[in-house]
């Protein structure tokens, strides 16, 4: 930073004619700016000004070195202006964590349009049902879905996100179909495993009131594709979100049931590891995906 300041200094006195003037204009002490003239010219090494009781003149290194000073600071001035601005080409890695199947089906067939128009960011999309450390694994954003627990973080909410309690027809005409959430109990229910929200139980509403409904079964994935396969092929009720099982509802292979006491919708967020001095790869990333999710067409066909 004295370098700079040297040389924004130096271009002062240089442009305004004396050491007084310069000194004016900054703020600081005739003084200063004759000290900050000397430290610079013994950095170089050589004479820039020739300062008498009347007047100041540039020596013929410092004719050259103002050129080269005001094209430096110009230049300085233009490239923080577009950063700030927002102006300059997003460029750099970008590494985003996602649960493994929304990540297949909401992220992944994103990203080619996307580097189309940012052809300078690299993208690494790690593809994992399990909450990751954003800063101990160096990530610099993670998508989760469901309630937001750490508050250590800044969740960016991108979506609403529905879960309903889905089995297949085959199941529900052997085992029935649930009337009840207390009803839970004598099902077969394909658990998600001892991380995240589900981990506290399937939330549904009842009386009025969201209430946790602890359930059992014979099946445990931490892969939740592997759960929706599961619910496929009859072995039991699966708590999905509808972007999931959307398709498969309309299709006749599952069946929604509870559709009563389902809960509010709960978000899908970015989680970021603070608001401020974002780099812009990352914003323009983050508000692509709250764009695109943000369009009711978008989930009509997904």
């Amino acid at each position: 930073m004295d370098k700079f300041k040297q040389l924004e200094s130096f271009v002062s006195v240089a442009t305004l004619g004396s050491l007084s003037a310069a000194a004016r204009a900054e703020g600081v002490a005739p003084t200063m700016m004759g000290r900050r003239m000397d430290a610079l010219e013994k950095r170089l090494g050589v004479k820039l000004l020739v300062r008498s009781t009347r007047r100041l003149s540039l020596t013929t290194e410092g004719t050259a070195f103002l050129d080269k000073a005001q094209s430096i600071l110009k230049e300085l001035t233009e490239a923080e202006s577009q950063v700030a601005q927002g102006s300059a080409r997003p460029s750099g890695e970008l590494r985003i964590s996602a649960p493994a199947g929304f990540g297949r089906r909401h992220i992944a067939p994103l990203v080619p349009a996307f580097l189309q128009r940012y052809p300078e960011i690299n993208i690494t999309l790690d593809l994992t049902d399990r909450l990751v450390d954003l800063i101990e694994e160096r990530y610099d954003c993670a998508i989760r879905i469901g309630d937001l627990d750490d508050s250590q973080f800044i969740g960016m909410r991108l979506a609403d996100n529905r879960r309903i309690i889905v089995a297949s027809p085959h199941y529900l005409k052997h085992f029935g179909r649930p009337r009840t959430p207390d009803d839970l109990i004598q099902h077969n229910c394909l658990s998600f495993g001892s991380q995240g929200n589900q981990s506290k139980g399937w939330l549904l509403q009842h009386n009025g009131k969201v209430r946790a409904y602890r359930v059992k079964g014979t099946l445990t994935s931490t892969d939740g594709s592997v759960l929706l396969e599961w619910a496929l092929a009859g072995c039991g009720l699966a708590w999905r979100s509808l972007w999931e099982v959307r398709q498969e509802i309309e299709a006749g292979r599952l069946v929604s049931v509870l559709d009563e006491y389902a809960a509010p919708p709960n978000g899908i967020f970015a989680i970021l590891t603070e608001r401020k001095h974002q780099p812009r790869r990352l914003r323009v990333f983050v508000e692509m995906l709250k764009n695109t999710y943000a369009q009711p067409s978008y989930w009509d066909g997904h």
